[in-house]
């Protein structure tokens, strides 16, 4: 699994080498450009189906996908449509407009929510989210990722109860 999503990634070019600042603040000598990756339908496809495929190795029960906007939504969508599971959509805030939801899409008290993610790093984004989520109504007890950067986003999420699986490590992505 790991090597196909590695070739995908490499393929459409979503994998960078120069100096990037990461969402984080961080300074790296590598990006992913996951939105490459998952504007293109094939890789797109990939990324789902081994996400699905993870679901069912890994055993992790779920009532709803959630995406957090905007980076993971097409993959919330892309593996809502491959499991015929329903998907939320998170906001990072507020809109000051229409419903002023932070979260879009149906969300029930007490389902179990897979969170969505397309790279964890230091896995801030992803915790407010699973915050969200949680102050909703729904619980979450894993994220699915498609590159764990390997940072501390896998410890900062444990100790929040919630399991981090990823698709690949960046040890793997960059070997």
């Amino acid at each position: 699994m790991a090597s196909r999503i590695k070739k995908a990634l490499i393929e459409c070019g979503a994998l960078r080498y120069g100096d990037f600042t990461l969402a984080s603040g961080k300074k790296s000598p590598y990006y992913v450009d996951i939105k490459k990756a998952s504007t293109d339908p094939h890789v797109l496809e990939i990324i789902a189906d081994e996400m699905a495929r993870l679901i069912h190795t890994e055993c992790i029960k779920l009532d709803r996908i959630a995406g957090v906007v905007l980076g993971s939504i097409p993959l919330a969508a892309a593996l809502s449509l491959r499991t015929k599971i329903p998907f939320v959509m998170v906001r990072k805030e507020k809109k000051d407009h229409g419903t002023a939801n932070l979260i879009e899409g149906a969300l029930l008290k007490d389902e179990e929510v897979l969170m969505i993610e397309d790279v964890i790093t230091s896995a801030g984004s992803v915790s407010e989210a699973i915050e969200s989520v949680r102050s909703a109504g729904g619980r979450v007890s894993a994220t699915l990722c498609v590159v764990d950067r390997q940072e501390g986003g896998e410890e900062r999420l444990a100790k929040m109860g919630v399991k981090l699986v990823s698709l690949v490590t960046a040890e793997e992505l960059l070997k």
